[in-house]
């Protein structure tokens, strides 16, 4: 078995949230754990944890419960503890600047305005680990705080298990073949997986 990858999934904890746009995050990690029978999540580190093992992949999932704008505190102690460098973490978050459906991988970079994101590069201290961005569309009107705190629509939750099902997806391909082929795979026009890869 390789040696463990931290992927954090970010949003706001509690039921009020657990189906809003910007909780993709937890919701990608939801879908992962779904693959492992018996799975369970445990109380640590400011978060929901568990342990994701299935053949050579070895992956620690962790759901940050200080809320999306301390996402970084949580995520840092959970690093350190199990020695876990910038360059393992796998970060999956919304991005109002995709849209819906579209998913990006990048190594590094800026926050682009994500307090979420921001927050884990001031905790972390680099900016550089792998960030899954999930794509949520931007509303018409400057709605940007009440957008992300929305339900997805109707037409929206029809599609999203396929979506969550590809973002996990590239999480393990992060893992199992590094960010480069990752990107290759599906940071196309679209940005899903391209199956001629």
């Amino acid at each position: 078995m390789g040696d463990p990858a931290l992927v954090g999934g970010i949003g706001n904890p509690g039921e009020t949230y657990s189906r809003h746009r910007h909780n993709v995050g937890f919701m990608v990690l939801d879908s992962l754990a779904g693959r492992v029978r018996n799975i369970t999540w445990q109380n640590r580190f400011d978060g929901h944890l568990t342990r994701f093992r299935k053949g050579q992949i070895n992956l620690l999932l962790l759901k940050p419960l200080t809320y999306m704008n301390r996402s970084g505190k949580s995520i840092a102690k959970a690093a350190m503890f199990y020695q876990i460098p910038g360059e393992k973490l796998i970060l999956i978050h919304d991005d109002m600047d995709l849209p819906f459906g579209e998913i990006k991988i990048k190594m590094g970079g800026g926050a682009a305005g994500h307090n979420g994101v921001q927050s884990v590069i001031s905790e972390m201290g680099s900016d550089r680990f792998c960030r899954i961005r999930i794509g949520i569309g931007r509303p018409e009107l400057d709605a940007g705080p009440d957008y992300v705190l929305s339900d997805f629509t109707s037409e929206e939750e029809d599609k999203l298990d396929e979506i969550l099902k590809q973002a996990a997806d590239a999480a393990l391909l992060v893992y199992m073949e590094g960010v480069p082929k990752a990107m290759n795979r599906y940071n196309r026009r679209g940005g899903k997986k391209n199956e001629r890869n």
